[in-house]
């Protein structure tokens, strides 16, 4: 990162009236951080106090490790209730972090002083760091929304860059004092602007100013929100302030440093102190000189990246309309709407669809900090760091896609990981659409690190001390709540992807006991998918699923004795789930090991006699009666004669039009039911004769469902469908067979009715 600007020249501050150094900022404000350093350097405090939970004192040494990068937070959690956690964040442009690195370079002591986390995790609604939460209720005021429309501007961002971020001045005190006068102003206005628990907070404040004005003297500096100035400079009694603790609640809580981003840094990711643009205030705070130079200079290298043509010349002329545009307004130098226009009118011509890049990438930003090994952690976040290192897997908080080929040892033990996690309530990585495929050696993942999977990472904690050790014992513990077969034979098929051997006889037992009490068939169909896939994903990855395919052979028995059965007397809805259910069962099945079954009849045997019976049972919901039949089509165990038999007969003229529109659906619609049109024109040929002889009446009722199927094909398959009922019937068909689609003779009064529609399109040269 590049050096922060130079602080303006130190002032002489003995005819300031003796007292504490009370510097109130805004959090995360880079104006600030230059004026809390340049303000600090002219003072030269004996200590510092900085606004943050008074546990962070055994911390704060960790803030000049080498490898201490920001943006990074506090962390606070309450012992045994891990998702009772608060953060504390601070980016290197915040003016609490400047302070701390002020201080910890020159010797200078570093205290805490805002209300113990402790106290804060005990309240209902843990604030995030600031005390600025939203559990208080009450009418609620923005102290910097008040200040810009006293100041008669719309926009308080704007109002405070202007004020403060864009501002020269050799004065370091000069904003200080006057946010403070301002602060004092609102402060005897609006007493707490609707944040009661500030009062608490400030009364412990004054209580740890106290007790370093007897250790150090006046000499001592606090830096905190600008908000709670007034009430650290008013005077009051220990007694008082005291009485307002009294009472307090309070847990056991352990603190620790862990990485930030600036995008949650962001308001808009929900954090109350948070700012419109981390990634704009970070480069003020770090340029240099001509901050909208390099601003520019950085937005085009990362639209070039993306292949916007980009040259020097655009980023000279956004420049120079950064800063008409920022004259014109009024204001002093251009700010973060000037930078945006000119880069938008500029660097991408007009069009917000690559300004949206230069807004995520760069003026929120997917910054990731660092913290040292040094810092605490649980023993579970140990192990997953000693992971990530091991497998070169670093936590990043741009989006990224990794492919593993689980064949490689690497790619396997990163696999595991990934899906142990993900057990564990740690989506670091989630399945992708991609290579990945049932029983191949590749997956897919998107991996993006949050800093609130920290808090996941704590709270898993109480299920072992290793990412294994927990992940297996809450697979077991799931295995005992899980309330459906389905859930269990799920969490079976996540047990093997992860690697979690020792996970399976419980889950197994758990599995057996609840199959041999569940006789609904619906349920035994939802529960054989998952099985198999383990089953196949446990070949790939050599695990012993010899105990797994005995219960999935049992469950596909008692699914082909049960739901022929099943299928009977179902409305639409239901029939549509079942036939669902039926084409999930017949994947599954093909995935099995094989076995014979009752007289040397092998699985799949059985299973294509299920599917005859449901193909010829008239009883059965004509959309599972349809895919039934087209299952024994694709598989070869169906005639072409037989698959004409059985359209034939379910279009024949005494079926109602809705069950004949079903069985269309189960055997045309999905994947290849268009091709199988194509190729096949006897039974287009029966399709379409059926549809000419629909009622009238009847044709509305079944167009929607008609709709659904065909609407349903890709673009070129439609196509070939219209271009074969256009050709008529091929020597396959017949001769005297029905030409689809089209009747005996040409009817040239119905073709003569386009005419005046083309003549509008082409001219009046189209002939009458």
């Amino acid at each position: 990162m590049t050096a922060p600007a130079p602080a303006p020249a130190a002032t002489d501050l003995r005819d300031r009236p003796p007292g504490p150094l009370l510097l109130g900022v805004r959090h995360h404000g880079p104006g600030s951080a230059r004026g809390v350093r340049a303000a600090l350097e002219a003072a030269l405090p004996a200590a510092v106090l900085i606004e943050g939970p008074a546990e962070a004192d055994a911390l704060v040494a960790l803030a000049a490790d080498p490898e201490m990068r920001p943006p990074v937070a506090l962390l606070a959690h309450a012992v045994g209730d891990p998702g009772r956690a608060a953060f504390w964040p601070f980016a290197a442009f915040s003016p609490e972090w400047t302070a701390i690195r002020w201080a910890l370079g020159r010797g200078v002591p570093v205290r805490f002083v805002d209300l113990p986390a402790a106290h804060t995790l005990a309240a209902t609604d843990p604030t995030w760091g600031d005390g600025e939460d939203e559990a208080d209720g009450g009418a609620r005021i923005d102290p910097l929304a008040e200040l810009a429309r006293a100041a008669g501007h719309e926009d308080p961002e704007q109002w405070w860059e202007d004020a403060v971020e864009l501002r020269d001045g050799t004065d370091p005190l000069a904003p200080f004092d006057a946010l403070a006068d301002a602060m004092t102003a609102l402060r005897e206005r609006y007493g707490h602007g609707g944040h009661p628990r500030d009062l608490v907070r400030e009364a412990y404040m004054r209580l740890r100013l106290r007790e370093a004005r007897k250790e150090f003297g006046d000499a001592v500096a606090v830096v905190c929100g600008a908000w709670h100035v007034p009430a650290l400079a008013r005077r009051t009694t220990v007694t008082a302030d005291r009485a307002l603790l009294k009472g307090l609640p309070k847990v056991r809580a352990e603190l620790t440093w862990v990485p930030w981003t600036h995008r949650r840094l962001a308001r808009r990711s929900g954090y109350g102190a948070g700012i419109e643009s981390p990634g704009w205030y970070g480069h003020l705070f770090s340029a240099p000189d001509r901050p909208v130079e390099r601003w520019m200079t950085r937005a085009a290298a990362l639209l070039r990246e993306a292949d916007h043509p980009v040259s020097s010349a655009h980023v000279i002329e956004a420049v120079r309309l950064a800063d008409t545009l920022a004259a014109l307004r009024g204001r002093p130098r251009p700010g973060l709407d000037e930078t945006t226009d000119a880069v938008r009118a500029v660097l991408c011509e007009g069009s917000d669809v690559p300004l949206a890049l230069v807004r995520d990438r760069l003026v929120v930003g997917d910054v990731l900090g660092e913290v040292p090994a040094a810092a605490p952690a649980v023993p579970l976040q140990r192990d997953l760091n000693r992971l990530q290192r091991s497998l070169r897997l670093t936590p990043e908080a741009e989006e990224r896609d990794l492919g593993l080929d689980l064949r490689g040892e690497t790619d396997a033990a990163r696999s595991r990981l990934l899906h142990r996690l993900r057990l564990l309530g740690v989506d670091w990585g989630t399945p992708a659409a991609g290579r990945t495929g049932t029983g191949t050696f590749r997956e897919s993942w998107r991996l993006r690190w949050r800093p609130e999977l920290h808090v996941r990472v704590a709270e898993a904690g109480v299920w072992g001390t290793t990412v294994e050790a927990a992940a297996t014992a809450r697979a077991e513990a799931r295995a005992r709540a899980a309330g459906t077969l389905g859930e269990i034979t799920a969490l079976a098929e996540r047990c093997l992807l992860a690697g979690l051997g020792a996970a399976l006889p419980a889950v197994l037992g758990a599995l057996a006991d609840r199959a041999a009490l569940d006789t609904d068939v619906a349920h035994l169909a939802d529960a054989l998918p998952a099985l198999a896939r383990a089953l196949r994903y446990g070949d790939v990855r050599g695990t012993d699923t010899a105990a797994l395919a005995d219960v999935a052979a049992g469950l596909a028995e008692r699914i082909c004795v049960g739901l022929p059965p099943a299928c009977t007397g179902l409305d639409a809805d239901a029939a549509a789930r079942m036939r669902d259910r039926l084409d999930a069962v017949h994947t599954a099945i093909g995935l099995l090991p094989e076995r014979s079954g009752p007289g040397a009849e092998t699985l799949p045997d059985r299973w294509a006699g299920v599917l005859r019976r449901l193909a010829h049972r008239e009883r059965v919901a004509g959309a599972v009666r349809g895919r039934a039949a087209r299952t024994l089509l694709d598989g070869g165990r169906l005639s072409d004669d037989g698959t004409a038999r059985l359209m034939g007969l379910a279009l024949s003229p005494g079926t109602p039009p809705a069950d004949a529109a079903a069985w269309i659906d189960g055997f045309v619609g999905g994947p290849g039911g268009g091709l199988l049109l194509v190729h096949d024109e006897r039974l287009l040929a029966l399709l379409d004769a059926w549809l000419a002889a629909v009622p009238a009446g009847a044709f509305t009722d079944v167009l929607p469902l008609l709709r659904r199927t065909f609407g349903g094909y890709e673009p070129g398959v439609r196509r070939a469908l219209g271009e074969r009922v256009a050709r008529g019937p091929g020597p396959a068909a017949g001769p005297g067979a029905p030409v689809p689609g089209f009747a005996a003779g040409l009817d040239e009064e119905r073709a003569d009715g386009v005419l005046p529609l083309l003549r509008l399109v082409l001219g009046p040269e189209v002939p009458a």
